[in-house]
């Protein structure tokens, strides 16, 4: 019987999604992808790493400038075919891009989405870029409205809407450590045969 699983994490930015992810595959003994997919898609692709850096996350059919012929769409296809290889491959945590959409006929693929309250999303923007309150809130608007754009754009569910998700959990009432536990908690029982 094939056991091999996946973890997807969709998150806010700044609510420490990408660390609880990290720490998951860690515990779990599993390969952990964050921008790591940007690398592994370029080489599959034989494109420069570049293309798909630029498109990583936005949400649009335009055109790159670089390549008329190369649009984001085309690069968001190879970057799937990338998700869907890894997956069939080995166990994983799979941080963004739309894993939950491109691995939704995947059995053995538990959902999360970390959210948090905007203070503690504000303080952890600041510690981690080194930036102003005022520049950490004008960083975390931005990326507010870029993560859904991408998201709903190439998957038919709602970024951040509960039922979007198998689980749904606000990083700020339990800290980092204590999630991690959490969701550790609900995708052993979850994938209990």
């Amino acid at each position: 019987m094939d056991n091999k699983f996946v973890i997807t994490i969709g998150r806010q930015f700044g609510s420490c999604g990408k660390e609880i992810g990290q720490e998951l595959a860690k515990r779990f003994g599993i390969t952990f992808y964050d921008k790591e997919l940007i690398s592994l898609a370029s080489k599959e692709s034989g494109l420069c790493q570049e293309f798909f850096e630029k498109a990583d996350e936005k949400n649009s059919g335009n055109l790159l400038q670089a390549f008329e012929f190369l649009s984001n769409d085309k690069l968001f296809q190879i970057q799937s075919d990338v998700i869907r290889k890894v997956a069939g491959e080995h166990s994983c945590v799979i941080v963004g891009r739309c894993a939950d959409y491109i691995l939704r006929d995947n059995k053995r693929c538990i959902n999360v989405f970390v959210h948090a309250d905007i203070e503690e999303r504000v303080k952890t923007v600041m510690n981690r870029q080194h930036i102003s309150e005022q520049e950490a809130r004008e960083l975390i608007r931005k990326m507010d409205k870029t993560r859904p754009n991408y998201y709903n754009f190439y998957s038919d569910k709602e970024w951040g809407v509960a039922s979007s998700y198998h689980l749904s959990v606000d990083s700020s009432l339990l800290g980092v450590h204590k999630t991690v536990d959490f969701i550790q908690k609900f995708v052993e029982e979850a994938l209990k045969d």
